[in-house]
């Protein structure tokens, strides 16, 4: 490969170890990836770890509740991003694990980091990991965990923000949508939480509304919606707000006259329909600031742990409110 590339054996050692304490040329690294193209030269994984003395493997757990288009853009930029730095990103599925007994399965893999999104994992289970080789573990919730950096995910805001854009709309009997799908409490409850805070202390009133993502479960609430007397609601996020608002106007409720909708994640869809749907537009961290973090903790797994706050919310005013 050397020779083909017309460099040392040792500039070829840099190049494809993406050594940064060298500087080699941008012309110089390409001919070495040809040449290691054209010779159909592929890495080995296990001794490069043994050469480092890890592993250059990023586990995320896949997610045991549905990710949405959001998390899924997320997670995309996160993975280019640890490819970037040399990383292998794989996702391992455990649904059905409690959080420390999956650590376990996870410590199995020898990764040098781990990234928990969610809640379950322990200082137990931090433990294990740290124990069987991981030189980061980061989880992204709404706590910090011990021995784990962390970044934080505030979901009670994105509920704050939903229920005083309501309140100060002029609306005052406001509902909550609450999913019925496993798994989803540890967003809903914030939220809910969230408006709740938002009008304590006014005359608003908050109402919870249990919701399954189909089209009879929402038929079902609409049928009984006068009933309820509301006058405005926070559908948990946009899909839920897209379900439910299709079925207040099939049950001839006008939107936003006699009821205003609110979602949340700013979806692309929302803005489709009629009216445009109101969001909270949620920033979440960029997946190249939490690669930086994994990198810096895997250099340094004996520096202080990091904490930051990883969620902004905003809101998005259109025509459904």
């Amino acid at each position: 490969m050397a020779r083909l590339a017309g460099v040392s054996r040792a500039t070829v050692s840099y190049v494809l170890n993406n050594t940064r304490a060298v500087r080699i040329s941008e012309p110089t690294r390409r001919r070495v990836h040809e040449a290691a193209r054209e010779l159909g030269y592929v890495p080995h994984a296990a001794a490069r770890s043994l050469r480092a003395g890890h592993s250059r493997m990023v586990l995320i757990p896949a997610p045991s509740v549905p990710a949405g288009r959001l998390y899924g853009r997320f997670l995309h930029e996160l993975q280019w991003a640890l490819g970037r730095l040399d990383y292998t990103v794989v996702q391992h599925g455990t649904i059905g694990l409690p959080g420390d007994e999956a650590a376990r399965a996870w410590a199995e893999l020898r990764p040098v980091a781990v990234l928990v999104p969610g809640t379950g994992l322990g200082p137990q289970g931090v433990a294990v990991l740290k124990r069987s080789g991981a030189r980061a573990v980061v989880t992204v919730g709404p706590e910090a965990v011990e021995g784990a950096h962390a970044l934080l995910m505030d979901h009670a805001s994105v509920g704050h923000q939903a229920g005083a854009h309501l309140y100060e709309r002029g609306r005052r009997r406001i509902g909550v949508v609450v999913p019925e799908e496993s798994g989803l409490d540890m967003f809903s409850r914030p939220r809910l939480e969230g408006v709740r805070r938002a009008l304590d202390g006014t005359d608003g009133s908050v109402t919870e509304l249990p919701l399954g993502y189909d089209e009879d479960s929402a038929a079902r609430l609409a049928a009984r919606w006068r009933g309820l007397g509301l006058d405005a609601v926070f559908a948990y996020n946009d899909e839920y707000a897209m379900l439910l608002m299709r079925a207040l106007q099939d049950a001839g409720i006008s939107i936003p006259e006699e009821t205003a909708v609110i979602g949340a994640d700013d979806l692309m869809l929302g803005r489709l329909l009629r009216p445009r749907l109101s969001t909270v537009h949620i920033d979440l961290p960029s997946g190249r600031d939490l690669a930086e973090l994994v990198d810096r903790a895997v250099r340094d797994p004996g520096a202080p742990l990091e904490r930051h706050p990883a969620l902004g919310a905003r809101v998005v005013h259109r025509e459904s409110t």
